[in-house]
């Protein structure tokens, strides 16, 4: 089965790409698992026991306004198949790969639970941030794990309107009082939670997360970084995100421990 990389989405509908990872996988001698994706553009390939998944995206035309949001963006790089590791929910490395045969080395080392080097190794176009090796080889506590992949998140996302909340995010994680609750993020703005929640827990409108504390940190005040109170009042503006930090962090109450 032929593909031309770059040619645009279309070519991909109806289960094309999972053919064409099928078949390059029976060439390769490779035994991948079926594909479990809903979506006929993509293929999904997962091991519940091991708690691991990738999801592979087809090359795609890159026009004005058109990027494909991940954890790892590729930059300027575009035309390839993306890779997206998980384990546990947590996705833990991605890349843009150019051959399928690539691709399928590196889902079926993967999905066999095979560790990010070794992955690698199979794709070397594969990335992954040090908290996700350090992560791998000694599991994170929950609320230290959401702050890592919330502070990646945010540190690689191509939306173009996060770096404010990233500063945020950097700021308040160096402070211990904040560094022990679990982070909270919508649409772009910061607060803090002492209940410990998966990281791909979400909440609608602010000031509704159950066991918030603290005021709300918000990136794009008037242009400033505003500090508010739960339910939207506003106590402050300032021109850095350390102090609006230093602000929340002076507010908190004494006593502060999390609950599962």
């Amino acid at each position: 089965m032929g593909f031309r990389a770059g040619a645009g989405e279309r070519q991909w509908v109806n289960g094309v790409l999972g053919e064409v990872l099928t078949c390059t996988a029976e060439g390769l001698g490779v035994v991948l698992p079926e594909p479990d994706s809903e979506v006929s553009a993509i293929a999904t390939y997962g091991d519940e026991g091991l708690g691991r998944r990738v999801t592979v995206y087809p090359p795609y035309e890159q026009t004005e306004g058109s990027q494909l949001l991940s954890v790892y963006p590729p930059g300027e790089q575009c035309g390839g198949f993306w890779m997206r590791l998980q384990s546990h929910g947590v996705t833990m490395a991605g890349g843009w790969i150019a051959e399928p045969a690539e691709v399928v080395r590196a889902t079926a080392a993967w999905i066999s639970g095979a560790g990010l080097i070794d992955t690698k190794a199979q794709a070397p176009c594969v990335e992954f941030r040090p908290w996700a090796l350090a992560h791998e080889q000694e599991p994170f506590g929950a609320v230290e794990l959401v702050w890592h992949v919330k502070l990646d998140r945010f540190h690689t996302s191509c939306w173009g309107r996060t770096p404010r909340t990233n500063a945020l995010l950097v700021a308040a994680y160096a402070q211990p009082a904040l560094r022990r609750l679990t982070p909270i993020t919508s649409h772009f703005n910061v607060w803090f939670s002492t209940r410990i929640e998966p990281s791909e827990k979400s909440q609608v409108g602010y000031g509704l997360w159950e066991g918030q504390v603290g005021f709300g940190l918000f990136p794009h005040d008037e242009r400033l970084y505003g500090v508010r109170r739960r339910g939207g009042e506003l106590v402050a503006r300032t021109e850095t995100p350390e102090e609006a930090v230093a602000l929340v962090v002076a507010a908190l109450p004494e006593g502060l421990g999390l609950v599962s």
